[in-house]
């Protein structure tokens, strides 16, 4: 039986506060596969939009998900399959990738499909730390052989803000938008003190969480994706002194390669 076209492919990165999704018309060769185009939705997202967004449904298309967030991601499955797509739910059991986490079962879709990425960008002969900034920052070691190792989370800049917020007095909410530039580490008012600290502590776990993975993996490559990687970027060093390189649509280019490999695993 001929394998089922991987693409064209709408990707869709579901997260616990936005919805991330990217058109690819093919793969990339062996390079990093890149989208067409690309739709970032905040929390309050409709179908409406990603119909408006994907325009007329192209010949065959399918849809691959990765989700953290079990209603929204039905909600993907179940608006792309009533406009005539083929939708699934990735699920662990379809990524080409060795997991060596304690418990494999409960590690999240986006790390390992971030994992199945990094593994396509890195050196054959080194590991990869994965950074993730998010509404939780990841940190995680893929080992040179290829494997998911494990690593650490914490909270991100947006819930961290919103924790000041809601367990204070008089704390404002400072909105994380704002935090697209690394702001002056000297607040001289509350809003920039509680700027500072939000985004000066982020990149310190960050930095803290790498070294210490870097420690027994001298070698690492730091890969960065997420809302705030641009700005963090240019400040997490590897052990040669490079700055971490910052992958825009990492989670998405993971989804796409795992399209790839369902298509030739069912094909064969």
């Amino acid at each position: 039986m001929p394998a089922p076209q991987p693409f064209p492919l709408v990707a869709v990165d579901v997260g616990n506060s936005r919805v991330k999704l990217g058109l690819f018309s093919s793969e990339s060769g062996k390079s990093f596969p890149q989208p067409d185009r690309t739709l970032a939705l905040g929390p309050d997202w409709t179908t409406e939009q990603i119909r408006e967004w994907l325009g007329p449904v192209p010949a065959g298309v399918r849809w691959l998900i990765s989700s953290v967030h079990r209603a929204a991601g039905a909600r993907i499955v179940e608006g792309a399959r009533a406009g005539g797509g083929d939708a699934r739910l990735l699920s662990r059991g379809d990524l080409h990738l060795k997991i060596l986490a304690e418990h494999p079962e409960t590690v999240g879709m986006d790390r390992l499909v971030n994992a199945v990425a990094a593994n396509r960008l890195r050196s054959p002969d080194q590991p990869a730390i994965v950074v993730d900034v998010g509404s939780a920052i990841k940190v995680d070691l893929v080992s040179r052989e290829g494997a998911f190792l494990g690593g650490a989370i914490f909270p991100g800049i947006g819930m961290s803000a919103r924790a000041l917020d809601e367990f204070t007095d008089l704390l404002p909410l400072v909105p994380v938008t704002e935090l697209a530039e690394p702001p002056e580490p000297l607040g001289t008012s509350t809003i920039p003190a509680i700027r500072s600290g939000l985004f000066w502590g982020a990149v310190g776990g960050i930095r803290e969480l790498v070294g210490r993975l870097q420690l027994d993996h001298p070698a690492a490559q730091v890969f960065l994706a997420g809302g705030a990687a641009p700005s963090v970027a240019e400040l997490i060093l590897d052990r040669n002194g490079k700055p971490a390189r910052h992958v825009p649509h990492l989670t998405l280019g993971g989804i796409a390669l795992s399209a790839t490999v369902l298509g030739a695993t069912a094909g064969g």
